[in-house]
């Protein structure tokens, strides 16, 4: 079981994805950033980490929204989403991975791993004021 931590990015309505490298598992789909956390590291600790390799910004307040356990046959993955509600900094694919900022109208337009379908409705719900 992979243990990651996920960042959901929200802005003015909008939430920041990332385009997973074609060479990696689930690769050429939108991923909500964040990575695997490492033995003795906390989630919370894992997630400021990885936000700040993958995108250059310093989470400054970030709170637990969902956990997803999901088989991918090949992977088993744990998913531990949170909600980044305040971040030092200005996003970018500091790993050269594309990403930008979307609108909940246009999250279906964006093909995601099926483990992330639970966020993607999430966030339809939270983006849609619902």
């Amino acid at each position: 079981m992979i243990h990651v931590a996920v960042g959901l990015l929200l802005r003015s309505n909008q939430v920041l994805i990332a385009l997973r490298p074609d060479d990696s598992h689930q690769g050429g789909l939108w991923e909500f950033p964040g990575g695997k956390v490492e033995k003795g590291e906390s989630v919370e600790a894992a997630l400021s980490r990885e936000l700040k390799e993958e995108l250059g910004v310093e989470v400054q307040s970030a709170n637990p929204v969902m956990q997803i356990s999901h088989d991918y046959n090949d992977k088993k993955v744990l998913l531990d989403v949170w909600s980044v509600d305040a971040f030092n900094g200005e996003p970018c694919g500091a790993e050269g991975q594309p990403v930008k900022w979307v609108s909940q109208a246009s999250l279906q337009e964006h093909q995601f791993p099926e483990a992330n379908q639970s966020i993607v409705l999430w966030l339809e719900q939270q983006l849609s004021g619902a």
